[in-house]
């Protein structure tokens, strides 16, 4: 269902929860290490810190996909859900930049640098339009 009050906040909620559980958070959560070999970051002989890592970031991309799907129906009710993906995705931004000046990591987690730009300015834009 799509809010009537704001349909751009609403498609944006269900596209951004859906598209990110299926692309990062799920294989985080359940398959880290298979996740990071497909964005060709080298795995270490003892990868249980890793494996670890992982799944705490995958566990907390799953809660905020979910936030942001259960919300999607009714988004003009939840600005602070905007918030919180706009702080998540400047931070996400900040950290994937950081990694590319210090090139310590693969070019496609540089690459996604836009797409969490993308992601903060579309919240941002959403949650002044509310």
């Amino acid at each position: 269902m799509i809010d009537p009050a704001l349909p751009a906040a609403s498609w944006f909620l269900w596209s951004l929860g859906s598209l990110f559980l299926v692309g990062f958070a799920l294989p985080l959560l359940f398959a880290p290490l298979r996740w990071a070999r497909i964005f060709l970051w080298r795995v270490p002989a003892d990868d249980a810190l890793t494996v670890y890592f992982g799944r705490c970031v995958g566990a907390v991309a799953v809660a905020l996909c979910a936030a942001c799907l259960r919300a999607a129906p009714h988004a003009s009710a939840h600005p602070l859900l905007f918030e919180l993906v706009a702080a998540a995705a400047l931070l996400l931004a900040g950290v994937h930049i950081v990694g590319a000046l210090e090139r310590r990591q693969p070019w496609t987690e540089t690459a996604e640098i836009a797409l969490y730009a993308v992601a903060a300015i579309a919240a941002c834009w959403l949650r002044a339009v509310m």
